[in-house]
Formats: C-alpha cells, sequence, structure tokens
C-alpha cells in the first residue's frame, strides 16, 4: 500500500507508550514541521512516560516531559495510514489496508539514560529514513 501524498498519519505502538512510542512519535512530529500527523498508544499504557526517555529526548533538543501514555484504540488504528509497532505483539490490532511495520529495538523501560540514549538515535535514524519515504522534505 502507498501512503496518501497529502498529509500521511502515523501510529507508534508499544506497551506502555512510555518510551519507545513516544520518542519515535516526538522525532517525526518534530522533524516533519507539520507533513505528518502523528500519534503513539500503548496497549497497556504506564502512567507516565519514563523518565530517562525524557532525559534522553532532551538531550536531542526535544521536550516531551507533558507527554502522557494513551490507551491503544481501535479508532487510533484505523484512522492512520501507518502503524509502527514496537512490540506490543498480538495486542495491536491489524486492518486491511493499513501498513504495518514492526521495529524491533531494545525496551528502555527500567534502563538509565546511558541505556536509553543508543534506542533514541537508533529511533531517530529509523524516523528519519520513514519521513523521507512517505513525506519527503520538497512536498507540501
Amino acid at each position: 500500500m502507498t501512503i496518501p501524498a497529502e498529509r500521511p498519519s502515523v501510529l507508534f505502538v508499544c506497551v506502555h507508550n512510555a518510551g519507545r512510542s513516544q520518542m519515535a512519535a516526538a522525532f517525526l512530529t518534530h522533524l516533519a514541521g507539520g507533513r505528518v500527523q502523528v500519534r503513539s498508544a500503548g496497549s497497556a499504557p504506564a502512567d507516565t512516560v519514563n523518565p530517562a526517555v525524557v532525559e534522553a529526548m532532551s538531550e536531542s533538543g526535544i521536550d516531551i516531559a507533558a507527554e502522557v501514555p494513551k490507551v491503544l484504540t481501535v479508532d487510533a488504528v484505523r484512522s492512520s495510514d501507518m502503524v509502527i509497532t514496537m512490540g506490543c505483539g498480538d495486542s495491536c490490532p491489524v486492518f486491511p489496508g493499513k501498513r504495518y511495520l514492526d521495529w524491533r529495538l531494545s525496551d528502555p523501560a527500567g534502563q538509565g539514560v546511558a541505556a536509553v540514549r543508543p534506542i533514541r538515535d537508533e529511533i531517530e535514524q529509523r524516523v528519519r529514513g520513514l519521513l523521507d519515504e512517505i513525506a519527503p522534505s520538497g512536498q507540501a
């Protein structure tokens, strides 16, 4: 399936929506400059975003301190062009006609900022590649 030319929507999903999916959504929001609609959610959301993730993102100049983990809903999946999962397994709903990617990344849960940095950097690289594919900078 190809992503529509006009403002594609991407949903990042992980279990707790407190680490990987928050970082991915923040990077895509930051880098896309409004060219992509971005959502994130978790199959079993935590109460807060992982503090080490907040700190690691702050080091990259992106403030996610005010973000709150959100529960994954069928409507969020249905209204997204692309769903990128990060370890939520069978709890992620699947709809025909959507593009699904599974990014296998280490889980930052319970890790300090030093362990989160390489995960953050890998997510940033993947998000940059995704953005080049679905909404190149020459596209409005």
